[in-house]
């Protein structure tokens, strides 16, 4: 009964609130769409500083080696 009250406040149907939630809930626990965003983020911040592939390779490759 809340959840139809504070559905119909917010003019959706409660379907749509529920469809909404599990949405939310199945984005918040996707580890590789969280991956995917955060190689995202890093691409784009190395790419703003002017960072090349092939340096990126490179560091890859020394880190790795070190192991």
């Amino acid at each position: 009964e809340k959840l139809s009250k504070i559905a119909r406040t917010e003019g959706k149907a409660t379907s749509e609130v529920i469809r909404e939630l599990i949405k939310t809930y199945i984005e918040e626990r996707d580890i590789e769409a969280y991956v995917d965003n955060l190689w995202d983020r890093v691409g784009k911040k190395l790419r703003a500083k002017g960072t090349k592939l092939e340096e990126v390779e490179k560091a890859i490759t020394e880190v790795r080696g070190k192991r």
